[in-house]
């Protein structure tokens, strides 16, 4: 089916058939294109004016078109006359028209003017010698006139750049108006020689008003230093404050006050005043403005320097947020801050310190009703107790003594750390606090730990031998001062005095 091929025969290839149809169409293309006119093309006026020109240049020859005409007259007068100094003036054009015409009108003379050079430089060749001569001379006094107008300076030293222009100037006044210019001009430079002084006037002025204002300032500064000076109250004044509301503000501006005289009282005190007045006056306005009791703010005296006992008081002013820490018997901790998330709650890693704590800042639900809480998947618990449990670093398949347990934070975290391994004794001498020990104990999922209700004092009689004894003994609670505000008034004399009775004889024995 279809042609056959023979590819010993080479078939010739050349040119298509639409080609092939439309050869000669060049030939075909001449007879409709019209003939060039064999007249030349009608210059206009300029393109004259320019060819004239080229003409010009190819007829004129080669040394006289590279000589330069020279300065002076051309004709037999130039032997007794020189050359004026005085410039050409360009005139302005009359009218900013640019017609054709006015084009045509500067060629014109353009022309004339060209025709006149190339006459005076022919004519030049024939002068004698003595004229290029003098003409000479005229050229070298002119040059000496023009560098003695550039040597010219102003008054003030500066070269004056229109010193031609005052000099053509000068010679078309007359004689009185000269005067009357030269005294303008001393007028002028006596005028900035008295700006000198004035300003010289002023300065000297405000030097002296500056030191006048300086010396008033330091002694405004010097009666302010002496009103500032801290003064004890009076009995009339201490009376007043008793009658009067008190005046928050003006307490803590006086505690800061007297901290600042006790902190350097031998420069800043009053005369005639000991330092216990101070002390008195600083214990009553802070028992006043932070209201604790006497008696827990005088052992807090005793405790801090006066330089941080107010930092101290106002960090307790401050809110905490509340931490929490995974129970990793049952879930991590990445799983558990993404649970939380999805319901709202607001929280960031504790620190680099712990590797189960959580901060939480915020939360839209009850942080202590959630289902991660009641699984017991966290713990609600304190930062500050994590660390007694990571300072006894229990190791797995230890025998472990909770002297203090309830309510059972710290003993569950020693589980965790050990793995539900080894043994926990977990005693407290309250029974009622036991309770929640063992509620938290089944709710994380703790199932090593044996919970027990012995004195301290008593408990070498029961049971020894531990690797491991930790001794978190009941405290005063003063430093949970951030959560619970009651414990400044609550906290007195009494309570310090059982609790230090009882964490002797226990330290005594382990």
């Amino acid at each position: 089916m279809g042609r056959k091929l023979d590819p010993t025969t080479h078939v010739k290839k050349g040119p298509g058939r639409k080609s092939r149809k439309q050869k000669g169409a060049e030939i075909e293309l001449a007879n409709f294109i019209p003939e060039e006119e064999a007249t030349a093309k009608r210059l206009s006026s300029r393109s004259r004016k320019r060819a004239a020109k080229r003409v010009l240049k190819k007829k004129a020859p080669k040394d006289a078109a590279q000589e330069k005409p020279k300065k002076g007259f051309t004709d037999e007068n130039s032997e007794w006359l020189t050359p004026a100094k005085r410039k050409r003036k360009l005139e302005e054009a009359e009218s900013g028209d640019d017609s054709d015409e006015h084009w045509e009108n500067e060629e014109d003379l353009e022309m004339e003017d060209e025709e006149e050079t190339k006459k005076g430089i022919k004519e030049q060749g024939k002068k004698k010698k003595t004229a290029k001569v003098e003409i000479k001379e005229g050229e070298e006094k002119e040059e000496d006139d023009d560098d003695d107008d550039d040597e010219m300076v102003d008054d003030y030293g500066a070269p004056d750049g229109s010193g031609e222009e005052e000099a053509e100037s000068d010679g078309e006044l007359l004689p009185i108006e000269r005067a009357a210019k030269k005294a303008q001009q001393l007028k002028e430079a006596l005028d900035l020689d008295s700006d000198d002084d004035s300003d010289s006037d002023e300065d000297d002025a405000k030097k002296k008003k500056k030191s006048d204002s300086d010396e008033e300032e330091d002694t405004v500064q010097a009666n302010m230093d002496e009103m500032d000076a801290f003064k004890l109250p009076g009995a009339e004044e201490s009376a007043k404050e008793g009658i009067l509301p008190l005046d928050l503000k003006s307490i803590h501006q006086r505690i800061k006050d007297n901290i600042e005289v006790l902190c350097n009282f031998t420069k800043q005190r009053e005369e005639g005043k000991e330092r216990a007045e101070y002390l008195s006056l600083l214990k009553k306005d802070l028992c006043t403005y932070y209201s604790y009791n006497h008696f827990l703010l005088e052992k807090l005296m005793d405790i801090f320097p006066l330089s941080e006992l107010v930092d101290f008081l106002e960090a307790n002013e401050i809110h905490r947020p509340v931490t929490i820490r995974t129970n990793t018997l049952k879930t991590r901790r990445r799983d558990l801050a993404q649970a939380l998330i999805n319901r709202g709650v607001n929280l960031d890693p504790l620190g680099k310190w712990s590797k189960v704590g959580l901060v939480i800042y915020d939360s839209s639900v009850p942080v202590g009703a959630t289902p991660e809480y009641l699984s017991g998947q966290y713990m609600l618990q304190g930062a500050s107790s994590f660390l007694p449990v990571m300072a006894l670093s229990p190791q797995e398949g230890e025998l472990v003594l909770d002297m203090s347990s309830a309510p059972g934070g710290k003993t569950t975290y020693i589980a965790q750390l050990m793995r539900n391994t080894g043994t926990i004794v977990a005693n407290d001498a309250n029974a009622d606090r036991l309770k929640s020990v063992v509620g938290n104990i089944h709710r994380l999922g703790v199932t090593n730990t044996v919970v027990c209700n012995y004195d301290g004092r008593q408990f070498p009689k029961v049971m020894g031998g531990f690797d491991r004894v930790l001794l978190d003994a009941p405290c005063s609670g003063t430093g949970v001062i951030a959560k619970d505000p009651a414990v400044k008034d609550q906290q007195g004399k009494t309570t310090f005095t059982v609790h230090t009775y009882g964490h002797t004889d226990p330290y005594c024995r382990f």
